[in-house]
């Protein structure tokens, strides 16, 4: 059971609403359960921090929104399509119209290694019957938002650094005008500098009122940037909040431990024999 707080329930229509989300994983004797009944909300211009360890379902319910896994249960609800029940063809013409997006956690293997930056950017729009001219336009006038010059237009990303790729890989999410864009730790691989740069254009995205969904396992890593935190723990949400009640107050054992973990946050941090404790609480 989640710790639910007040006033946590986002007033605006959600972007996307996830609702009594079940998602089973195998047959039989080998079926799991990968979430139990989740239900989350994210309003235009609103950050949501999906935060959890490995096999928490962080991955899982990225993948279910994005329609590369199908609910036992539920629904889910995007810029008020309920998405839930799309054959194939739905899902492929929802992608076309780009209203949701989704940024790996490594741009070097999202990205194809054969196009170049431009050809990158611009291929989702020529998709869409968008004339190369205006799609090369686009293309520049996105590169320039992500604070990256023009001249990496014609580069290869195996040319760029990782913050480069990072940023370019963002701008190709952003090329559709998306509503809702979901990041899988978006800065966990970047330096201080361009961790600060891609956290920046983030708080620019959410001011245009773009629904950012961001997924990681380290809640410091989202602290300054969300507006509510989802914590998932063994494929429930078992804390939601505003941000700065579920990182200085934390109501459930599992939350208390990752805010204990977490050397980036300046809150009262757990000691060491009280994170031992709540390990051996949770885990008892």
């Amino acid at each position: 059971m989640s710790t639910k707080r007040p006033h946590e329930t986002p007033a605006a229509a959600p972007v996307l609403s996830v609702t009594g989300l079940d998602v089973h994983y195998g047959k039989r004797r080998a079926r799991r359960q990968a979430l139990h009944g989740l239900t989350l909300t994210v309003a235009p211009g609103e950050t949501l921090g999906v935060i959890g360890e490995t096999g928490s379902g962080k991955s899982t319910f990225a993948r279910t929104v994005l329609g590369l896994v199908r609910a036992s249960a539920g629904s889910v609800v995007i810029d008020g399509e309920d998405v839930s029940g799309h054959s194939r063809r739905q899902w492929r013409a929802l992608r076309r119209r780009g209203v949701v997006q989704y940024v790996f956690q490594d741009p070097l293997r999202s990205l194809d290694s054969d196009l170049t930056v431009e050809d990158s950017l611009t291929e989702p729009l020529l998709v869409r019957g968008v004339a190369r001219p205006e799609a090369a336009r686009r293309a520049r006038a996105l590169l320039e938002r992500v604070r990256l010059p023009e001249d990496l237009l014609g580069r290869l990303p195996g040319e760029l650094s990782g913050g480069q790729r990072q940023r370019v890989a963002v701008a190709r999410a952003l090329i559709t005008e998306p509503r809702l864009l979901l990041l899988d730790e978006p800065a966990s691989a970047l330096d201080s500098a361009h961790r600060v740069q891609i956290l920046d254009i983030l708080k620019e995205l959410r001011a245009d009122g773009v629904a950012l969904v961001l997924i990681s396992h380290d809640l410091g890593s989202v602290a300054g940037v969300a507006d509510r935190i989802a914590v998932l723990y063994q494929g429930r949400a078992v804390e939601v909040g505003p941000a700065a009640d579920v990182i200085n107050t934390p109501q459930h054992v599992y939350t208390r431990l990752l805010v204990g973990s977490a050397p980036t946050l300046h809150t009262a941090a757990a000691s060491r024999a009280e994170r031992e404790a709540l390990r051996a609480l949770l885990h008892a």
